[in-house]
């Protein structure tokens, strides 16, 4: 399989390339050459496949032989050693936990995967690779856990100084030997801005073995479509689904949306945001305006410029030179998106609503998809919708035992994390001071 830069068409590169690059030079993002839809068999055997023999079926369908079978399935039968269950709500409403694995998020099945596919082709290469990512909050402990200890491999994870919660910091600032995080005064759309131009500058790789683990990385989407699959398999419904996806920099979505291209029989996707509502307002108005992020009790979401919105728009636009405002391309993606946006207090209301309906404890960024996707339902009655509770509650302990009343249980991986000594280096928003402190321990 070849993948092309949403910026230039003609660019292609093939699956290692991509992987490990991260990010075209023409600042683009890379997309598979096509994304045909699965062969019916696999649906007609969809009931009584295992979830990690979809995520096998899947990448191979999209990767073609890039990766030798026994290999490849080896690889992703180690990823996806971890369940992703459907819970009801109630008959129309349903929650998909994609919290059970190492790191407590869903991020983890993106960063297990990217770790074992980079180090089958890192094989034999003598020089270091650098990873290098940018996190809103769970990423960086999906990737940290994802790579720890993985020989030949650095892991440096950039982060907005006081915008994660506590032991979403302690998850990537406590485990040492491989990893190292970067505290960054500023915000996560900062963040992502250093890593974006540490990228572009050729300089800085030549002298550096450079690639990222964010959703920039084309290797994380591919396993986030896994669970779409598996959700799916699990509901065993004739009626319509819908999806509502907790939305930041905008990757599960447009694994989704993937998804959807392979075959699966989506109805509708619903976006749901915090106060950083800018994909909402462009799939209402068709305007595009990306802004300074706002800090919300959903710190994950908290993203103003969403860099996967380049994938979204070549989903359903012009492959080069895409212009956001192009009403086709609008009219096509509103189509099969829909988008809300709500604020903290809301949120809030949502958390203890949930509790007191259903007994369930969800986590904010899980509220406000709660949220998006009851509004939706009711110009939708007779669809079922799946909300996407993409981390555990207790990664945000603090403001959800203050919204609830009451301590809520933590698991016993992330307890131990509290005791233990948070190591970081601070720097402000400037990129040059990051560039120096990675040319100084890598070169």
């Amino acid at each position: 399989m070849q993948f092309y830069s949403t910026n230039d068409a003609s660019h292609k590169v093939g699956l290692a390339e991509a992987i490990f690059r991260g990010l075209p030079a023409d600042n683009g993002l890379y997309m598979p050459e096509r994304i045909d839809p699965l062969p019916l068999s696999f649906f007609e055997e969809l009931p009584s496949l295992s979830f990690a023999e979809i995520g096998f079926r899947v990448t191979q369908h999209l990767l073609g032989d890039d990766v030798p079978a026994e290999e490849l399935k080896a690889l992703v039968y180690d990823a996806v050693n971890f369940p992703a269950p459907v819970v009801r709500l109630d008959e129309r409403r349903s929650v998909l936990e994609l919290f059970h694995g190492p790191s407590l998020a869903f991020k983890d099945f993106g960063a297990r995967f990217m770790s074992r596919l980079m180090g089958h082709f890192n094989r034999g290469n003598d020089k270091q690779l650098v990873i290098l990512v940018a996190t809103s909050g769970d990423t960086g402990g999906a990737v940290a856990a994802g790579f720890y200890q993985t020989p030949g491999i650095e892991v440096v994870i950039l982060y907005p100084k006081g915008k994660v919660s506590e032991l979403q910091e302690k998850q990537l600032t406590t485990l040492g030997h491989n990893i190292h995080a970067l505290e960054i005064e500023g915000t996560f759309d900062d963040c992502q801005a250093i890593v974006k131009r540490a990228f572009l500058d050729e300089e800085l790789r030549s002298q550096i073995r450079l690639s990222s683990a964010n959703s920039i990385n084309i290797s994380r989407l591919i396993p986030q479509s896994f669970y779409y699959f598996e959700a799916y398999k699990q509901l065993a419904t004739k009626d319509p689904v819908a999806f509502c996806i907790p939305s930041g920099n905008f990757g599960n979505l447009t694994a989704g949306l993937l998804a959807m291209k392979m075959g699966l029989p989506v109805s509708q996707f619903i976006a749901a945001t915090n106060r950083n509502d800018v994909v909402p307002e462009y799939l209402k108005s068709g305007n595009y305006r990306p802004r300074p992020s706002v800090p919300t009790l959903s710190n994950a979401m908290d993203v103003g410029a969403p860099s996967n919105f380049a994938r979204m728009l070549n989903l359903y636009g012009q492959v080069s030179g895409l212009d956001p405002h192009d009403p086709a391309t609008h009219a096509a993606m509103s189509k099969v998106v829909t988008g809300y946006a709500y604020d903290d207090h809301q949120t809030e209301d949502t958390v203890r609503e949930v509790e007191q309906k259903f007994g369930y404890t969800i986590d904010p960024h899980g509220a406000v998809g709660y949220l998006a996707l009851t509004e939706w339902q009711r110009d939708n009655p007779n669809v079922q919708g799946v909300i996407l509770e993409t981390a555990h509650p207790s990664k945000f302990k603090p403001d959800v035992e203050r919204i609830l009343g009451r301590a809520i249980e933590v698991p016993e991986r992330l307890a131990e994390l509290a005791f233990r000594e948070k190591v970081s280096t601070e720097f402000g928003t400037a990129f040059e001071p990051v560039r120096q402190w990675l040319l100084k321990r890598y070169t």
